[in-house]
């Protein structure tokens, strides 16, 4: 698909950081002929990454997006069950340690560095998700710039707007290389919703056991979309019930009712921040190494030099 650019000529491109390091490390085979050497499948999965990324879409701005708290409190407080499952140690009142494995876990503070050492800025917000940070850049970017945002989770899905030219390069299915586009076409094609918007309230009703959300018992994804359909959005849903609406009865009407207090705290939880704190920064993609002996160092210890050439080559870095 041709490449997007404002009248300025300007694109952003957002990083979902993890989801696209742990796709690195699940992925991209273990080379490693000496055992005793440091793993560096994730690094360089992720930097070889970035380098297609940026060679394919041609971003004027990029931001790799962390997850400052993979599992907020403000989250966790509403539903409970949120990404539970992955909880590996409570190590606070409201912090939590995620499941990872100890090789992927070593690499990331390397990837920190690389990101450091070839200036592409990487953002996070404390008490938020990276998910909150991509939808805090991409709101602020509406009628500024088109965005291309990166991801393998679905949950971004909510972010796409044909309007204001935000779109999700989604990998789950593909990789990088043969992501799916995704636009409101595509939304209507594939989930029989019309918008982001859409999608979200769709997610609400249908679920995710993956970020353990249970959605409402007996509702699956196409009765979800075609109740969003009907009702135009949650809300409206919701008013149709309170309202005794005929369309909605039976075993149908009494799920909806009986799943009413996850239905008031579901939004809060599914639906990504659109106003997380940032810090100011420059997001253009840079033009020169930021720090060179960094570069050199992480090359050399972890033996990613050919990946790093073709981050700089597709960057235009000399």
């Amino acid at each position: 698909m041709p490449a997007r650019t404002g009248r300025s000529g300007e694109r952003l491109m957002l990083l979902d950081s993890a989801s696209l390091y742990f796709r690195a490390f699940f992925g991209v085979p273990d080379e490693r002929s000496d055992a005793k050497a440091p793993a560096n499948n994730a690094i360089r999965g992720f930097l070889d990454m970035i380098a297609s990324l940026v060679t394919a879409y041609r971003p004027t701005h990029l931001v790799a997006c962390w997850d400052n708290d993979w599992r907020p409190a403000f989250r966790v407080d509403a539903i409970p069950s949120y990404k539970a499952h992955r909880v590996a140690e409570q190590i606070a009142p409201d912090e939590w340690e995620e499941e990872v494995p100890d090789p992927l876990e070593a690499q990331i503070p390397v990837i920190v560095d690389a990101l450091t050492a070839l200036g592409i800025t990487r953002l996070g917000s404390d008490g938020f998700e990276a998910d909150d940070v991509i939808g805090t850049l991409a709101t602020a970017s509406h009628g500024v710039r088109p965005v291309d945002v990166v991801t393998g989770d679905r949950d971004l899905f909510q972010l796409v707007d044909d309007a204001n030219q935000v779109r999700v390069i989604y990998t789950s299915r593909g990789g990088v290389r043969n992501a799916d586009v995704v636009d409101e076409a595509f939304l209507r094609d594939k989930y029989a919703v019309s918008n982001g918007d859409a999608y979200a309230d769709m997610s609400i009703l249908r679920g995710d056991t993956s970020d353990g959300l249970p959605g409402v018992a007996g509702i699956g994804e196409k009765t979800a979309a075609q109740l969003i359909h009907t009702y135009g959005d949650l809300a409206g849903l919701r008013a149709a019930i309170d309202d005794g609406d005929k369309g909605i009865r039976g075993a149908q009407r009494t799920r909806l009712e009986a799943a009413s207090a996850y239905l008031d705290v579901a939004p809060l939880v599914v639906r990504v921040a659109r106003d997380a704190p940032l810090p100011k920064a420059d997001l253009a993609i840079p033009t020169e190494v930021a720090d060179a002996r960094l570069l050199s160092k992480v090359a050399s210890d972890y033996g990613v030099t050919a990946s790093f050439n073709r981050v700089l080559s597709a960057l235009k870095i000399n």
